[in-house]
């Protein structure tokens, strides 16, 4: 068979696509813009958190049917050029690629960037050292944001029913722990059967792995998405899967129901609420000067 006879077949539009939708879909490309627009400080999103917002706002079907046509019309608009590739995230291929330069200038002009963005563990000197875990991967990314200025770590949550995942957490966990210091992991995650299973399993099975190896164990808190939230908030709600049949009170609530910026400040307060600031003022202050002994060994200019 030919490729011109196989490009003839195909149906799915390739590479960059002109589009001329229908005025209900060029409808719908503007209000995905609207939402982009309005959380513009918090992107990219992921389509699933664009979904919510459409429900919140657009009033738009929550049904899968409307989130497929949602995903196709996006898919469209961002090869047709109309929705920024950048605005939206997918959980696309990982890359691993060795670092290398073009030559010994650009290195030490790195190495000099590098020295002006030292930094020391923010969680230096806190009485509880502090994790993040999110059940939806392409929200990581945005927490990351949130957290990044508290030194504190986010992961993704969903892959936890790898044995070997959680024994790796609860390595990290028991180092901590060892030092004297208190652990709290603070877990975002849907409002469901599922969610809630993962979240207490995770938290048992690594707990029991902490005690093993160290004699103490984390807390572990759920901040979202729970129940007062979703009454509080009115989030929109789905009945749970008939399939399943774990215990399960109420309806079903997926974090990305959660807008971005009620969800940054939900991580924000947790974190600002287990703060020891006069540990942070010290950690600060050493890190300015060891910035500007740096500098100064590399020849350097610093503020």
């Amino acid at each position: 068979m030919s490729g011109a006879t196989l490009m003839a077949r195909r149906t799915r539009p390739r590479g960059f696509a002109p589009w001329n939708p229908r005025p209900d879909t060029l409808a719908l490309v503007q209000d995905v813009e609207a939402v982009l627009a309005a959380y513009a400080e918090h992107l990219p999103l992921t389509i699933r958190q664009v979904f919510y917002r459409l429900v919140a706002t657009r009033g738009f079907a929550k049904d899968e049917a409307a989130y497929s046509r949602l995903c196709e019309t996006v898919n469209r608009a961002r090869r047709a050029g109309l929705i920024a590739f950048a605005a939206i995230r997918d959980d696309g291929p990982a890359r691993y690629e060795p670092a290398h330069w073009a030559d010994p200038a650009q290195f030490l002009a790195d190495m000099m960037h590098d020295a002006q963005r030292f930094r020391l563990d923010r969680q230096r000197g806190q009485a509880v050292r502090l994790w993040v875990l999110c059940e939806a991967g392409g929200m990581a990314p945005m927490l990351a944001r949130t957290a990044n200025p508290y030194g504190v770590p986010v992961l993704t949550s969903g892959g936890f029913d790898s044995l070997t995942a959680k024994h790796d957490l609860a390595c990290e966990l028991a180092g901590e722990l060892e030092t004297g210091v208190r652990a709290e992991i603070l877990h975002l995650g849907d409002l469901d059967p599922s969610g809630e299973h993962l979240f207490a399993s995770l938290a048992e099975d690594v707990a029991a792995m902490c005690r093993a190896m160290c004699g103490a164990q984390p807390q572990f808190t759920r901040l979202a998405v729970t129940r007062e939230q979703s009454d509080r908030l009115a989030l929109p709600t789905a009945p749970p899967k008939p399939t399943d049949r774990r215990r399960f009170t109420g309806g079903t609530v997926q974090c990305e129901a959660l807008d971005p910026v009620t969800l940054e400040q939900i991580l924000r307060d947790a974190l600002e609420a287990r703060r020891d600031y006069d540990a942070v003022a010290d950690v600060l202050g050493m890190e300015a000067d060891m910035r500007a002994a740096l500098l100064a060994q590399m020849g350097g200019r610093h503020d």
